[in-house]
């Protein structure tokens, strides 16, 4: 395997002092602020010899290859946001691959994030009616904070892909300020298509080998990686250095990316937060597609439409072209996303893909959180004992008495019992899509027989709850609640990062620090940190507050979530 990171910065690591969150570090800003009359100056800069600025307010303007932006400080580095890295996938560009963005004159205002893509209201946030939204937002350190091991080389890059099952989030949820004043790299964030704007595979939808098995927002997602590689450099990057990082659908994206042919050479690391390889078949995703467009208004072939050059009438993706926003938004309340394989951006099914050894095999550093299912279980808080063994009967089939007795109801406090219960067994099983407990283990496994893998396991059970509907729930270490550790910008309505107590956030500096390690590195190696070994040690990383982290056996997590129960199975 080709070697990524050089001898010279693998001895750096041990003598670069990730420790330090607030010190100086190294940034290679190429800002541009043209002389003539198409420049424009920026308010407050005085110009210096070569077209530098006196008082550093030049490395705010920055040329892309589109135009140049205008940036802000803020949080004590500069931000860009809201950079458009694609045309708007409105009109004849819905479902579309990605095209270039247009260009543009002059100085863009980049202060503030871009829209949303379309979706509907959630604990991401509320509804957004908008298909113009493939921006991304790039965070940087100021010119002037530079340090030795950097100088003269472009930084790190950390790009973050959001959760929120392919059909809500966003890129503004993650701000990068904290991780890039901690370790000193560049940080972006990105939104891409969503719901059945992003994943849908209709006959004829996709008018392309490329589009047709209907991955548009990984598509974007790809976009968005070319964006950097050609622009990064500008802003300070090293467009060979980026670390692909993602939570929940963000996993998926990671794990699609991983063994995607389109995607080689983009990224030289990759991170997957409570994610999974899962991906459909192109039949399975058809026949999806098919039912969205029914309840859309639009049957395939669809009543009354005009006839085509055959003398057909008109299909189901002629009449989803022709819909409103609005119409194709509210009909997607049931629709699943999901990326599907059997198209040149993915050729098969990506656990098929990681299996063979056929994939990007980049360093991985990947994990979950102790209760994953918690979370996905809180709508079943007022379930009655009888109700909650008839939904796992009707999930489970045959195996449920042998569920039941291993997850006993009398070893469950109250309330909320059944939520505690369906939870624990969604965690330990992987059911939520291969997400946590015995599935997520399993991945690492096959991951690391293949690539340096790092694994670890979010163990804080007193993490602040996604939301307070339910008095006294314990949340435990559910699903996003690591989240708020690395982007204190992530919250469900209100600051979680904020209800941190002095442990956990001593658990959120070193977890900023590993994350910012393996960017920089390839290896979560922290100077006065546990030591992180690689999962070929069958070990893995505890992440618990208060100076508590430690390594734990790979026999100590399986034990954790019965996993000689679950794979025997």
């Amino acid at each position: 395997m080709q070697r990524l990171w050089p001898k010279r910065e693998l001895r750096a690591r041990r003598s670069l002092r990730l420790v330090a969150a607030a010190a100086g570090t190294a940034a290679l800003v190429l800002a541009f602020v043209l002389p003539g009359s198409a420049a424009r100056a920026v308010p407050g800069a005085a110009a210096a010899p070569g077209g530098r600025s006196a008082n550093h307010e030049h490395d705010l303007v920055v040329r892309t290859d589109r135009g140049r932006v205008e940036g802000k400080y803020a949080e004590g580095i500069r931000q860009f946001l809201g950079i458009p890295y694609a045309a708007p996938p409105v009109g004849a560009l819905r479902w579309a691959a990605p095209r270039p963005a247009p260009r543009w004159h002059g100085i863009r205002r980049a202060t503030a994030y871009g829209g949303r893509c379309a979706q509907l209201a959630s604990g991401n946030g509320p509804r957004v009616d908008n298909e113009d939204c493939l921006y991304l937002n790039v965070y940087t350190p100021k010119d002037d904070d530079r340090r030795a091991a950097w100088r003269d080389r472009g930084l790190p890059v950390l790009f973050m892909i959001h959760g929120g099952g392919l059909t809500t989030g966003a890129g503004d949820q993650h701000d990068g300020s904290l991780i890039v004043t901690t370790d000193h790299i560049i940080v972006v964030s990105i939104n891409y298509r969503l719901g059945p704007f992003g994943f849908l595979t209709v006959p004829s939808l996709g008018t392309s080998p490329l589009t047709a098995s209907g991955n548009y927002g990984l598509l974007d997602q790809e976009a968005a990686l070319h964006w950097v590689h050609r622009n990064i450099a500008a802003f300070g990057g090293d467009p060979r250095k980026v670390t692909i990082d993602g939570e929940s659908a963000g996993g998926w994206s990671v794990c699609a990316l991983l063994t995607s042919p389109l995607a080689r050479g983009l990224f030289r690391g990759a991170i997957m937060q409570s994610g999974s390889c899962a991906t459909r078949t192109r039949a399975t995703a058809r026949a999806a597609g098919l039912a969205f467009a029914k309840q859309a208004g639009c049957p395939d072939p669809a009543p009354g439409g005009q006839p085509g050059p055959a003398g057909r009438e008109r299909t189901a993706a002629a009449c989803l072209r022709a819909l409103p926003e609005k119409k194709l938004l509210d009909a997607s309340a049931s629709y699943s996303a999901e990326f599907t394989s059997g198209g040149p951006e993915l050729p098969v099914p990506a656990a098929q893909a990681v299996a063979s050894g056929d994939y990007n095999r980049v360093p991985l550093l990947m994990g979950d959180n102790h209760d994953e299912g918690r979370t996905f279980a809180q709508g079943f808080t007022a379930l009655t004992e009888q109700q909650a063994d008839q939904l796992i009967t009707q999930i489970y089939g045959a195996r449920a008495p042998a569920i039941l007795a291993r997850y006993p109801w009398s070893s469950y406090p109250s309330p909320y019992t059944a939520a505690y219960l369906i939870g624990d067994i969604w965690t330990d099983s992987g059911l939520l899509a291969g997400i946590g407990g015995c599935a997520t283990q399993n991945q690492a496994a096959v991951f690391a027989a293949t690539t340096p893998t790092f694994f670890y396991q979010f163990d804080d059970r007193h993490a602040p709850g996604l939301n307070n509907d339910h008095p006294g729930y314990q949340w435990g270490a559910g699903h996003a609640m690591e989240l708020a550790y690395l982007w204190p910008s992530f919250n469900n309505g209100y600051s979680l990062y904020d209800l941190l107590t002095p442990a956990q956030l001593e658990l959120s500096r070193q977890m900023v620090r590993y994350w910012g390690a393996f960017t920089a590195f390839g290896a979560p190696e922290v100077r006065g940190q546990p030591g992180w070994p690689a999962y070929t040690s069958r070990r893995l990383m505890s992440l618990r507050p208060g100076g508590h982290t430690r390594t734990i056996k790979a026999v100590t997590y399986a034990a954790e979530h019965q996993c000689s129960f679950w794979n025997a199975g």
